[in-house]
């Protein structure tokens, strides 16, 4: 799967190596050179998984992590120059998802992340349920207090994505890459457009607050009450 991923560390020659590594799997890159900088971009809401280093200038990976955590729970990577198992067993502690001692090899990084990437990303499930809203995306089937609602395939396939992590603020291009793909054919206004198809439909089913927009941010899920 193509993910967005963040590079914290305050070595230019990893996240060069790390750059082009994940950008040969697939995947979008983003740099941060301290803690102060990769908090302020983690916090965007836009990324699948953070690869942070944890001996950083400004703000440490721990802490980073630590600050993150109260908000976010986007899949975390740590590396790390030191092998000491205090820094493993509160990396884990913190809420990472794994740990990667420097020096590495940048092919068994990227196996590691798509793992990651593969156990936290959306999965297609028999059901998904967000207050009186309900979704059965293998039957392309969607309700609302037990009410048809008619969808199209993107329809139901953003609202798919946006109910499997419903807690988290979807960037406006992560999503549409991850709906559509890299195509620079696809616009914004394609995306406002099923948006604003799937929101009228869900409203006129008495549903209208199932998605939220976060001004400056992006979407996500609301409440879904009726």
């Amino acid at each position: 799967m193509k993910a967005e991923i963040l590079i914290v560390d305050d070595d230019p020659q990893i996240r060069s190596v790390l750059r082009i590594a994940l950008g040969q799997a697939g995947h979008s890159v983003t740099e941060a050179g301290d803690g102060a900088e990769g908090l302020a971009k983690a916090r965007s809401g836009r990324f699948d998984l953070i690869v942070l280093d944890i001996g950083l200038p400004e703000m440490d990976g721990l802490a980073l992590c630590r600050a993150l955590r109260t908000t976010d729970q986007t899949p975390v990577v740590f590396l790390t120059a030191r092998q000491d198992e205090i820094d493993r067993v509160l990396g884990f502690e913190l809420g990472g998802d794994d740990y990667v001692t420097k020096p590495f090899s940048p092919r068994e990084l990227v196996a590691r992340i798509g793992a990651i990437l593969k156990r936290s990303g959306p999965q297609v499930q028999p059901s998904l349920a967000r207050g009186v809203l309900k979704l059965d995306p293998d039957r392309h089937m969607c309700t609302v207090q037990d009410r048809p609602v008619t969808l199209t395939a993107r329809e139901m396939e953003i609202l798919a994505h946006l109910m499997a992590h419903p807690d988290r603020v979807s960037a406006r291009p992560a999503l549409t890459d991850a709906l559509y793909g890299r195509n620079g054919g696809v616009s914004d206004r394609t995306l406002d457009s099923h948006l604003r198809n799937l929101r009228a439909k869900l409203a006129q089913a008495g549903c209208d607050d199932a998605i939220e927009t976060v001004h400056g941010i992006g979407i996500r899920m609301g409440p879904c009450t009726a």
